[in-house]
C-alpha cells in the first residue's frame, strides 16, 4: 500500500473524524543560529532549511521515520514535546505550527516542559526505568517515586491536551510508545465517545519481570483505557495478557485477544511496523547506483575493501560493542580477510544526559579505539566510527555501498534498519545480518540469523556473509524485497486504525 492507497481506504472515516497522535518526540525541531553543515559524507546532512533566523532538522527517530509519512497522507495533529530552542519562535498561542516545515500537510502542536519535568518524565521514569525493565539487555531498572510523580505530571498535561485539541469533533487519538502509559484513561474517561489506540514499539516483558514495577497496577490499568493496544509480534501480546493476569482484576479473553477490566473491553493485537520503502529505493538527482556507490566509497576512503555496516542509536540495546567484538574475532579466526574488509559504524548521540548512555559511547570508543590498535596498519583502519546523527540521504547511500549490514540488538521491538536497508538495495545485492531478538526477525527470515551473545557464533556469520557468492544474495534479497514492499508503514497504519474503529464500534 502506498500513500494514496492510504487515503483511499481511510479518506471516508477521516473527513468526519480528528486524527490526533500523540508521541513524546516530535517529527520537525526548530533551532536558533544553526551551524553550517561540515562538508563530506560523514558529516551530518540531514533536513534543515532557514527561516526567520530558525532552522529546522528532522530527529533521528525510528518512530518519526515510521509516522512522518502516515502523517503526510493522512493529515490531522502531531502533539508533541517541544524540545528546540527555536520551537516556540515559529507557533501560534496554542503551540501550532505547520509541517513539513516546507510543505505543510498536518499540524505540529508543541507542548512544553519544564526542566523539572523532563528529567523526571522522560529521563528518568521513561529511560531509566520502563526502558529497561522492557528490554532485556541486562540493565536494570531505577524507579524513583519523584520520576513516576512527574511522568503522571506530564501525562495529565498531554491528556489535556489532546482534551482540548478534540474539541467538539469526533476523534481517533492513536497514542505512541512507552512515554505515556497513563494518557489512554486519562482521555477516555474524560471523552467516552473517543476512538484511544495505542501502538507500544518496544517489547513487553514477561509477567515475573514486570512485577518488580512499583506501580504497575496504574500503568496496566493507564494502558487498559485504551480500545486498542498494539504491539509488533503476538509474543509480547501473549506477555501482556499474562502480566495483566497476574496483576489486575481484569478477565481475559483469550478467544479474542481483550481484556475486560470494570466494563471496558481493551482489543490487544499484533501489527508488526514497517517502512514506506519509495524514499530508501530512490537515487540523488542525475546519478546512477554504480556512480553513487563509486562516490560514497571514495569518500570513507576505501580502496578494494568490503564493507561491513552498521547504524544505529548509541543504545545499550543495539549491540554496537558485541558487533564490534565479533568483527575482531572473525579478522582472528579468519586472518585473510585483514586488509580486505572494513566496518564503518554510525552511532547517533541518544539520551546523553544518562549515565548509562555516556557509558555506552565510552565502550564503543574504547572498543573501536582497540581493534584499530590491535589490528590496524598504515594502509588499513579496520573500523570506522563516526559519532553523530546522519541524514536519510547519507544513511541511504552508505546502505547502497555496504556489502553486508549488521543489526545486532540485544532486545529490539522492531528495528527498521533492517528493514530501510532492504529496500535501498534494488540491485539484489548485500547480506543483512540479523539479530534473533529482534521482531523483524520473525519476518525477514532470508537474513542471516545471529545470537549477539555468542561472539563465535557472530564472528562466524560476519565471514558467511562475507563469502556469500552473488546467486544467493540476490535469492535472499529478491525474498526480502518482496516482505518489505507487500507490507509497508501505510498497510501499518491502515490496519490499526481500521481495528480501532471496528473494535469500538462493536464494543458500543
Amino acid at each position: 500500500m502506498n500513500a494514496s492507497e492510504l487515503m483511499a481506504v481511510l479518506g471516508p472515516r477521516l473527513s468526519k473524524t480528528k486524527l490526533i497522535v500523540v508521541a513524546n518526540r516530535e517529527p520537525y525541531i526548530h533551532v536558533r543560529r544553526p551551524q553550517a553543515p561540515r562538508r563530506g559524507l560523514l558529516s551530518w546532512f540531514g533536513n534543515r532549511r532557514k527561516a526567520s533566523g530558525v532552522a529546522w532538522q528532522r530527529p533521528a527517530s525510528g518512530l518519526v521515520t515510521a509516522l512522518d509519512p502516515v502523517m503526510r497522507a493522512c493529515g490531522g495533529t502531531w502533539i508533541a514535546h517541544g524540545s528546540g530552542n527555536g520551537d516556540r519562535d515559529v507557533v501560534d498561542e496554542k503551540g501550532r505550527v505547520a509541517v513539513p516545515p516546507d510543505k505543510p500537510l498536518y499540524t505540529l502542536r508543541r507542548v512544553w516542559l519544564t526542566p523539572e519535568e523532563e528529567e523526571g518524565y522522560y529521563y528518568g521514569l521513561s529511560n531509566n526505568a520502563l526502558w529497561p525493565l522492557c528490554h532485556i539487555a541486562y540493565a536494570r531498572p531505577e524507579f524513583d517515586e519523584r520520576d513516576w510523580n512527574q511522568y503522571k505530571r506530564v501525562n495529565e498535561r498531554f491528556a489535556d491536551t489532546v482534551i482540548d485539541e478534540i474539541g467538539d469533533a469526533r476523534a481517533i487519538v492513536f497514542v505512541q510508545d512507552y512515554h505515556f502509559a497513563l494518557l489512554p484513561r486519562l482521555v477516555k474517561q474524560a471523552r467516552p465517545d473517543t476512538i484511544v489506540c495505542q501502538f507500544w514499539h518496544i517489547p513487553w516483558p514477561n509477567a515475573e519481570a514486570f512485577r518488580i514495577c512499583p506501580w504497575g497496577e496504574e500503568v496496566l490499568d493507564g494502558l487498559l483505557g485504551n480500545d486498542l493496544l498494539g504491539f509488533h509480534i503476538q509474543y509480547h501480546c501473549n506477555n501482556f495478557f499474562d502480566t495483566v493476569d497476574a496483576g489486575l482484576e481484569a478477565r481475559i479473553d483469550r478467544e479474542h485477544f481483550a481484556v475486560i477490566r470494570r466494563g471496558h473491553r481493551t482489543y490487544v493485537k499484533p501489527f508488526p511496523i514497517s517502512i514506506d520503502p519509495e524514499p530508501w529505493g530512490r537515487l540523488p538527482k542525475n546519478t546512477t547506483r554504480e556512480a553513487d556507490v563509486r562516490r560514497t566509497r571514495q569518500r570513507l576512503g576505501l580502496g578494494n575493501e568490503r564493507l561491513v555496516f552498521g547504524v544505529d542509536r548509541l543504545d545499550y540495546t543495539k549491540g554496537i560493542p558485541e558487533r564490534i567484538k565479533a568483527f575482531e574475532r572473525m579478522l582472528e579466526q579468519h586472518p585473510a580477510w585483514r586488509g580486505r574488509v572494513t566496518m564503518l559504524q554510525v552511532g547517533a548521540p541518544s539520551r546523553e544526559h544518562l549515565q548509562r548512555y555516556q557509558s555506552i559511547s565510552d565502550d564503543v570508543d574504547g572498543a573501536v579505539r582497540m581493534i584499530n590498535e590491535r589490528h590496524g596498519t598504515e594502509a588499513w583502519t579496520p573500523v570506522i566510527y563516526s559519532r553523530q546523527h546522519h541524514g536519510p540521504e547519507d544513511v541511504a547511500s552508505l546502505y547502497r555501498a555496504a556489502d553486508v549490514c549488521v543489526v545486532s540488538s540485544l532486545h529490539d521491538g522492531m528495528n527498521l534498519v533492517a528493514k530501510e536497508f532492504i529496500a535501498s538495495r534494488p540491485d539484489l545485492r548485500g547480506v543483512l545480518v540479523l539479530s534473533r531478538f529482534t521482531g523483524a526477525a520473525r519476518d525477514l527470515r532470508e537474513a542471516l540469523d545471529v545470537n549477539p551473545f555468542a561472539v563465535d557464533e557472530f564472528a562466524c556469520v560476519l565471514h558467511k556473509a562475507l563469502s556469500m557468492p552473488d546467486p544467493e544474495q540476490e535469492r535472499r534479497m529478491r525474498a526480502l524485497r518482496a516482505r518489505v514492499e507487500e507490507h509497508t508503514i501505510y498497510d501499518w497504519a491502515a490496519a490499526v486504525i481500521q481495528a480501532a474503529w471496528r473494535m469500538s464500534e462493536a464494543a458500543a
